[in-house]
């Protein structure tokens, strides 16, 4: 199973006097980047929020918000009255102004407003914390939706890059073919006495160096471990990104070794494809 670390997660919280919004998205992060947040009355609670969202989400570029809408009579601001009227009356005193008229001015003086500060209530949180799990279990739902279909497009890639493979090595003996029919031909243009038996043996040497037997199985191996780390039961893009490094090295030294144009052009097919799967990857978990 792979996860894609790109996903959304949102949670409506319907309180006494407020309606509580809890949101959290990701992206594609080489780490855990948290962008968090929440109201001041619930900082004390910001470092328990971000643990909980490493542990959940593990790695990714994290949005994280707590939104508050207060509802009904509830408010934090309350009017100082002692000190609205006490503005009024002084008003009133210096200059020809009528009630309504003070009553604007005074409204927008110093502490005629009060904002009180919220406190914390343990078990309104219980039920917000509650909500945070939820929506991480929300996001973590997404992230399992989406890493599907990445999945089901390795699969199609590494399947496509098996089928190069397949052709590569059907058309390994024709290379071979090819090469020794090309030295022979630039032997005789040479029109040079040579010994046939230093000329197979020099063959041979040079066949050997462009032999790749040893390639083509170990390039087999690294797809079919790819292909079983889709389904592990923990989702590694890590370790599929250094698979797939393999994968790329053996293909490239078929390429350098290919010397025959058929099996280069398909050497550039399997490259496109492994390109595909490593711009996949960096969104996997």
């Amino acid at each position: 199973m792979i996860l894609s670390m790109t996903g959304y997660g949102k949670t409506e919280l319907q309180l006494p006097t407020k309606k509580v919004t809890i949101e959290v998205k990701s992206l594609n992060s080489k780490n855990i980047d948290m962008n968090v947040r929440i109201p001041s009355y619930y900082k004390e609670k910001e470092l328990a929020i971000r643990k909980k969202l490493a542990n959940r989400l593990v790695r990714g570029k994290v949005d994280f918000s707590i939104y508050v809408e207060s509802i009904g009579e509830n408010t934090t601001s309350q009017i100082n009255q002692d000190a609205l009227k006490s503005y009024m009356d002084q008003l009133k005193e210096v200059s020809d102004i009528s009630e309504t008229e003070a009553l604007q001015m005074a409204i927008k003086l110093p502490e005629v407003i009060q904002n009180n500060r919220e406190s914390l209530d343990e078990d309104e949180w219980e039920l917000i914390d509650n909500a945070i799990d939820n929506t991480l279990d929300k996001i973590t739902l997404y992230r399992t939706d989406e890493g599907e279909v990445l999945k089901q497009d390795f699969v199609k890639r590494i399947n496509l890059i098996e089928n190069y493979l397949d052709e590569v090595v059907k058309s390994d003996p024709q290379r071979i073919d090819n090469i020794k029919a090309k030295l022979k031909k630039a032997i005789s243009e040479l029109e040079v006495k040579v010994d046939e038996n230093r000329f197979e043996q020099e063959l041979i040497y040079y066949l050997e160096k462009l032999d790749i037997t040893e390639e083509k199985v170990r390039l087999k191996n690294h797809l079919s471990y790819f292909s079983k780390e889709l389904n592990a039961d923990i989702s590694n893009g890590k370790k599929l990104g250094f698979i797939t490094q393999e994968i790329g090295r053996e293909i490239n030294t078929i390429g350098s070794k290919a010397n025959f144009a058929e099996m280069q052009q398909l050497v550039v097919q399997m490259k496109d494809e492994l390109e595909k799967i490593k711009e996949q990857n960096l969104n996997v978990l």
